[in-house]
C-alpha cells in the first residue's frame, strides 16, 4: 500500500469528530506498538486508553476467532452463557453490595443507563458532576460532561450542576498554611450545589482520576467525603470508571484507596481491553427498586454474548490481581513510570507538575513554574517530536488543555518499552 498521509488535507470522505488525526494511518498493531507500513510508534494511550492487555493479545484473539464463529449476537431478550458467565466473574471482584451487571457497548451508554437508573430508584432527576468531567457524548452523558462539548449545541436537561474539580496543582482553595484544602472546596460546591437545588439531587457521577479533565487524581479522602455528602442529600454516588478500572491505578478498582464502595459503577475501556463492551453494575437493591419500576433500557447490544466472552477473558489474563500477579506489575511499571518522570521533571524546568497512579499518570507543561501559565504550545511542539520519533503520548485534546500529557501505556508494556517511551519524551522536550 503506498504511504498516505491524512495530515496534508482533510481527508476526502471522513467527518472529523475533535482534534486532529495523526499524520499517517495506522495498519496494523501488536504488543505496545501500532504501525503505519515500515514505521511504528509505541502507543503510550493504549488505544483509546482503552487496550490494556495491549494490540493483538493472543488471548483475545483466540476467543474473538472462537465466539465469532459460534455466537456473535443475539435478539436483546435472550442470555447467553457467556452474559451469565461474565456478570459472575465481574461481580466477583468487586466487593458488596456491587452484585448485579447489565452489559453495554460504551462508555457513555453506561453512564447513561447509571442516569436513567439513579433517577428511578431515587424519584429525583438533578445530577452533579465534576467541572472538568468527561462522560460521554450522549444526552445525558454529555450534560454531565463540562471539560468540553456544550456550547452551541442547544439546552441540556435541566438540574445539572457542576461541582469544582479538586484539582490541587491549580486549586484556589489553600489554608493558612498554603496546603491544598480540598475539604472547604467540597463544602462550597455542594452550598452551591443546594442553593441551585429544587430539592431533587438523585445522583452524583465522578471520575476517581479525571482523564481528559487533565489527570486530575482526587486526593485521598475525596471520595469517602463525597459519599457522605450523597447521603446526606439521598443522593446516590456513580463512579465512573471507565478508564481506572481492572488494574490500570494497581488497585481493581480505583475507588478502593478511600475504602469506600458507589451505589453504581460503570465500566468500559479497560473491560473489552480495546473492544466496544461496557457494564453497570448495581446492588440487588437497586436492581429490584428499579426493575419493578419499569427500568427500561433496551438496545441492540445489550447483553451481545461475543464481546462478554471477551471481558470474561480480560479478567482470566489479569487473574485475581494478587500481589504477584498484575497489581504487583503494574505497581512495579507504575513506580518505574514515576521515578522517570519525577528524574525528567528535575531536569526539564517545563514540566510544573508530574500526576497520577499506576500506568495513569500524567504530566502538566508551564511556560513558567511560579505563575502556572500553560504550555500549550510546547504541548504541541513536543506531541509532534515525541511522534517522529516514535512515541505516540498526546495531550489532551480539548480547548485550553494543550500543556497536558496523559501517559497510560498498556499494562502489559515492559520495563525496556517504559523506559523507551521516557527517552523518547525526553529528547522530545529537549527539542
Amino acid at each position: 500500500m503506498s504511504e498516505v498521509s491524512l495530515s496534508d488535507s482533510p481527508p476526502a470522505h471522513v467527518v472529523r469528530y475533535g482534534g486532529t488525526f495523526a499524520p499517517l494511518p495506522v495498519d496494523r498493531a501488536a504488543g505496545t506498538y501500532v504501525y503505519s507500513g515500515e514505521r511504528r510508534w509505541l502507543d503510550f494511550t493504549s488505544g483509546q486508553m482503552s487496550a490494556i492487555l495491549g494490540h493483538s493479545h493472543p488471548a483475545i484473539v483466540e476467543t474473538v476467532q472462537r465466539e465469532i464463529a459460534t455466537l456473535d449476537h443475539l435478539f436483546s431478550g435472550m442470555l447467553s452463557p457467556q452474559v451469565l458467565t461474565l456478570a459472575e466473574r465481574l461481580a466477583a471482584t468487586l466487593p458488596e453490595p456491587l452484585s448485579h451487571v447489565l452489559q453495554l457497548t460504551t462508555g457513555a451508554e453506561s453512564n447513561e443507563a447509571a442516569l436513567r437508573m439513579a433517577k428511578l430508584y431515587t424519584g429525583k432527576h438533578e445530577i452533579v458532576s465534576f467541572s472538568k468531567s468527561w462522560h460521554g457524548m450522549t444526552a445525558g452523558a454529555a450534560a454531565a460532561t463540562y471539560s468540553s462539548g456544550h456550547k452551541g449545541y442547544g439546552p441540556t436537561a435541566p438540574g445539572n450542576f457542576a461541582l469544582p474539580t479538586p484539582n490541587a496543582y491549580r486549586s484556589r482553595f489553600v489554608d493558612a498554611a498554603g496546603k491544598y484544602d480540598w475539604q472547604s472546596e467540597l463544602d462550597l460546591g455542594f452550598e452551591l450545589v443546594d442553593a441551585q437545588s429544587t430539592g431533587s439531587l438523585a445522583a452524583c457521577l465522578v471520575e476517581p482520576i479525571l482523564s481528559s479533565g487533565g489527570i486530575i487524581d482526587v486526593p485521598v479522602g475525596y471520595l469517602a467525603a463525597l459519599k457522605r455528602k450523597c447521603e446526606e442529600r439521598g443522593m446516590l454516588l456513580i463512579v465512573d470508571e471507565a478508564q481506572t478500572g481492572l488494574w490500570r491505578t494497581g488497585a481493581a478498582y480505583a475507588f478502593e484507596r478511600d475504602g469506600i464502595v458507589p451505589d453504581i459503577l460503570t465500566l468500559s475501556k479497560t473491560l473489552g481491553a480495546g473492544l466496544p463492551i461496557a457494564a453497570v453494575v448495581t446492588s440487588a437493591e437497586i436492581e429490584r427498586v428499579c426493575h419493578e419500576r419499569g427500568f427500561l433500557f433496551f438496545t441492540t447490544h445489550v447483553s451481545d454474548p461475543m464481546v462478554a466472552a471477551v471481558a470474561t477473558t480480560v479478567l482470566d489474563v489479569l487473574g485475581d490481581g494478587g500481589p504477584d500477579g498484575v497489581a504487583g506489575w503494574v505497581a512495579s511499571r507504575g513506580a518505574r513510570l514515576r521515578a522517570g518522570l519525577d528524574e525528567l521533571a528535575g531536569r526539564h524546568e517545563a514540566i510544573g507538575d508530574v500526576r497520577g497512579r499506576g500506568l495513569m499518570q500524567g504530566i502538566e507543561l508551564v511556560v513558567d513554574r511560579e505563575t502556572k501559565e500553560p504550555a500549550n504550545e510546547l504541548g504541541r511542539l513536543v506531541t509532534e517530536r515525541c511522534y517522529e520519533r516514535g512515541l505516540h503520548m498526546n495531550v489532551v485534546q480539548l480547548p485550553g488543555m494543550g500543556s497536558i500529557f496523559r501517559i497510560a501505556p498498556p499494562l502489559t508494556a515492559s520495563d525496556a518499552e517504559i523506559d523507551e517511551g521516557l527517552a523518547i519524551l525526553d529528547g522530545a522536550l529537549t527539542g
